[in-house]
């Protein structure tokens, strides 16, 4: 907390820490966030311990959250919400202010999701989960259809977790932690092996970890970097619809179980993270045919956008999938596919120019190491789950239900006649 010992004395009435808190509608605790965050002032009396805030600034910070709870920036037009954790200007975007792509080249997907939720490096962390909270997740997750998707299972692995979780509802910042470094190796191990030569290794990096899960083949570790340096490209993007869906949740402060299910549940949408299983399936025509030109122009003809390739936060290049692709160069036997994505890329061209995306890469990673079309969707929906976590924390520390907009009403004008 930053008190201002020194800070000259402003006309006008003070507050005390409860005053101000019943003020802005929060608890005494996100009082003192709005202050380290530098929203509020605060300052102590002489001779007197607690802090004291100014009426006016309050006020202006009530107003304020109210206009967003209203909507946005109070005209009406898209939501917008404060937070530190990702920016993305210029074809670049950054982790808490550091350059997001050189952060997931020099560090593991587990120190990099360390750096979303504290700020801070641990270098070498590894997730690891309890037995016993494996083995109920894996045990909800054996109940399914075989039919069930991987996102399907990962919903209810962490369903599973939290009802065996009587200590969920603790959204203090150290419990909330403590719950994301089980979550997300309980995720990855309540996943079916595919192929059973993969010995386990609880301490391994979780890319290791999620291999087992994603591919029968055995793991090479140009193929294994690939796939963490996706899983920490791939943990935060900003406001996307899943991690709105998130911060909605902790709004109403759900617990971090819950609001990862909701950004799963959102998640699963073909615009969001099942797009790369539609770019793998592309690319795996593209491979048969020997040419990417009837394939493009099939989806032309179905009106349907071609998979892979745009992206409306980058006018230029995706920074994801640039990196991706460079480090797919090294990947035994991804050669074909990434011609396959170069044969997709200039082919589009000639009706649109359009750069690739990362979901484009996911799938020329997939499709190279005989994986499903849904891994690349298993992927995302891992490495998300720290981005969700950390918005959820950062969320846990405004004001309750401030996500609520008010409906704009269209229907009829009351009062109508009842129905008949």
């Amino acid at each position: 907390m930053r008190d201002h010992d020194t800070a000259p004395h402003r006309p006008g009435p003070r507050l005390t820490t409860k005053e101000t808190a019943e003020l802005l509608g929060v608890k005494p605790e996100t009082v003192y966030a709005y202050v380290s965050r530098g929203l509020l002032s605060s300052r102590r009396e002489p001779g007197g311990r607690a802090s004291t805030f100014e009426a006016k600034e309050v006020e202006a910070l009530a107003r304020r959250n109210r206009r967003e709870a209203a909507g946005g920036q109070g005209s009406g037009g898209d939501l917008s919400v404060r937070t530190r954790i990702t920016l993305i200007e210029r074809d670049r975007y950054y982790f808490r202010g550091v350059d997001a792509v050189e952060l997931a080249l020099r560090h593991s997907y587990e120190e990099v999701a360390e750096w979303l939720w504290t700020g801070g490096l641990t270098p070498g962390v590894t997730f690891t989960a309890p037995e016993g909270t494996v083995k109920v997740a894996r045990r909800a997750v054996d109940a399914l259809s075989e039919h069930a998707s991987p996102v399907d299972r990962l919903r209810v692995a962490a369903v599973a977790m939290a009802a065996e979780d009587p200590l969920r509802f603790d959204l203090s910042e150290a419990a909330v932690l403590s719950t994301a470094r089980i979550l997300i190796p309980t995720l990855v191990a309540a996943l079916p092996r595919n192929g059973h030569d993969h010995r386990e290794d609880a301490e391994s990096p979780l890319a290791r970890r999620l291999w087992g899960r994603l591919t029968g083949r055995p793991a090479d570790e140009a193929s294994l970097r690939v796939l963490d340096t996706a899983l920490a490209l791939l943990a935060d993007h900003d406001l996307a619809a899943s991690t709105l869906a998130v911060r909605v949740a902790a709004s109403a402060r759900a617990h971090a179980y819950a609001a990862v299910s909701a950004g799963l549940g959102v998640l699963e949408g073909p615009l969001h993270g099942a797009a790369s299983g539609l770019a793998h399936r592309m690319l795996l025509d593209v491979l048969d045919q020997g040419t990417a030109v009837p394939v493009i122009a099939e989806e032309l003809r179905a009106g349907r956008r071609v998979p892979g390739l745009g992206h409306r936060l980058y006018p230029g290049e995706d920074p994801r999938a640039r990196v991706l692709f460079e480090l797919l160069e090294q990947v035994p036997g991804a050669e074909s596919a990434l011609l396959a994505a170069r044969d997709v890329v200039a082919t589009t061209a000639r009706h649109t120019p359009l750069h690739a995306n990362v979901d484009l890469a996911l799938a020329v990673f997939t499709a190279s190491c005989g994986m499903p079309a849904t891994a690349g969707e298993t992927i995302f929906a891992v490495a998300r789950t720290a981005g969700w976590i950390a918005h959820a924390l950062e969320e846990y520390g405004e004001r309750p239900l401030r996500m609520r907009p008010s409906g704009h009403y269209v229907g009829p004008r009351p009062p109508q006649p009842l129905p008949e």
